[in-house]
């Protein structure tokens, strides 16, 4: 799917935006490898970016709870449309070991909208580079 995304790419590169909710920072840390020399996404063009008013993607890790529910909803609303959001790691899937927690509303899509989910406690760099090729998919239609 990769090669094809690199054969088909959009006209503007894809911008993301991560934003932890709340981990063990397990996730993060294979969110960043994503942009080391050895995967290295940025040659393709995809840009991690810190405002999310120029991002295209989110990349969200971490439970949810009641005060970053909050925060999590207002990245989400300031971001332009089309946009996509990719729940990274168990616990951004369903809350992982942490669901049973008092403070945790569970997985990101408790808050808003999710296009993928990628599993994995913590999830593979190669997996969450997929998952933002899945995601940009949803942006191929929309081509003008």
């Amino acid at each position: 799917m990769f090669k094809k995304f690199i054969e088909n790419s959009r006209a503007k590169s894809p911008w993301i935006m991560h934003f932890d909710c709340g981990s063990c920072n397990g996730c993060d840390i294979e969110v960043l490898a994503c942009l080391t020399p050895m995967y290295d996404i940025e040659r393709f063009g995809i840009v991690n970016v810190g405002n999310p008013k120029h991002a295209d993607v989110l990349l969200v890790t971490g439970t949810v709870n009641p005060r970053n529910a909050k925060v999590l909803r207002n990245i989400y609303d300031q971001m332009p449309d089309p946009k996509g959001v990719i729940a990274i790691g168990a616990c951004g899937l369903s809350g992982g070991v942490f669901r049973e927690c008092y403070n945790v509303l569970g997985g990101i899509d408790k808050v808003i909208p999710v296009d993928v989910y990628v599993p994995g406690c913590p999830a593979k760099p190669e997996a969450i580079i997929d998952g933002v090729v899945t995601a940009l998919a949803k942006f191929e239609g929309l081509k003008g």
